[in-house]
């Protein structure tokens, strides 16, 4: 007979971690001292016109990270929710990343100024560069990431990172310039756990962030998940996420609609035995479970 580990938390409980009819979102803390929120709201694949209604839901939810990039097309929209929303700038965090054809030094301090001024704010609180495109400029985003390194120095992003960086490019980073990323962005699931990358980032203070934090949808109707959904009362969706911030990951899933974006939200009334746990870390299928591009190899530049 299965054991039952899902814990779910009572009202008092709650009360007690610090938990309100507002959920309070844990906060990792980063190599530089500055803290994020675990858990965010991701606009990637949101078209510009649907996406200032989606922040300005996700932000009346109780998401106070907010998580873009210039690749996305979409910050504009981003900084106009969180205006219209009527919150301090200071009160949300917000990330964007380095599009592709940007990466020379001049070139990306010219993006970045325009990443500012689509947002309509004067910092950002991480700035990424999006993919190391090792294929590219000469294999070089050393000098790409030493650019990165004067926005952090004048102040405009409060911290600097990457995203989809493999162990040979944070380690070239490492040899090569003063600063440790604050973070690493890359594909990370039950069905890809990506854990070399990981291991890296744990062990050198470099902080996990998911993206595609739920596999494109792809991980919803797997058994093991759906089993330990079904006994914690929660969807699918939440245990997944729920996994990953018990692992330390910052997540940010991407939604339209509304009740799926509150529903993302609320898991943090519950938590997932150690049994669960290893039942989710052996769904890894390695390299065969990676749903998005091989950033080793990935060459796309966006016209």
């Amino acid at each position: 007979m299965e054991s039952v580990t899902c814990w779910q938390y009572s009202p008092s409980r709650l009360a007690k971690l610090g938990f309100g009819a507002l959920a309070t979102v844990p906060h990792v803390t980063l190599n530089d001292g500055n803290t994020i929120p675990q858990l965010g709201f991701g606009v990637f694949q949101i078209p510009p016109a649907e996406t200032e209604r989606a922040v300005l839901h996700a932000l009346t939810v109780g998401y106070r990270h907010i998580d873009t990039a210039e690749m996305y097309g979409n910050e504009r929209d981003v900084g106009d929710a969180i205006r219209s929303f009527g919150v301090d700038r200071g009160e949300v965090y917000i990330t964007s990343k380095l599009n592709n054809g940007f990466h020379r030094p001049d070139d990306a301090r010219r993006a970045f100024e325009r990443t500012l001024e689509a947002l309509g704010f004067e910092y950002v609180d991480l700035f990424l560069i999006h993919w190391p495109l090792p294929t590219l400029y000469d294999g070089d985003f050393v000098s790409t990431w030493q650019a990165l390194e004067e926005f952090r120095a004048d102040g405009r992003a409060r911290s600097i990172g990457v995203s989809n960086f493999q162990v040979a490019h944070l380690r070239l980073l490492a040899a090569e310039t003063e600063t440790v990323p604050a973070v690493n962005q890359f594909e990370l699931h039950p069905y890809f756990q990506n854990r070399d990358v990981a291991a890296y980032g744990r062990e050198h203070g470099i902080a996990t962030e998911a993206w595609a934090p739920l596999a494109q949808a792809k991980v919803l109707d797997d058994s093991t998940l759906t089993r330990i959904a079904e006994r914690c009362s929660k969807t699918t969706a939440q245990v997944v996420l729920r996994w990953h911030v018990q692992r330390g990951n910052i997540v940010f899933p991407k939604s339209v609609t509304p009740e799926r974006i509150a529903e993302n939200f609320a898991i943090f009334d519950f938590e997932l035995g150690a049994d669960d746990m290893a039942a989710v870390d052996g769904l890894d299928r390695g390299e065969a479970g990676r749903d998005g591009p091989d950033p080793d190899t990935f060459a796309y530049i966006l016209d």
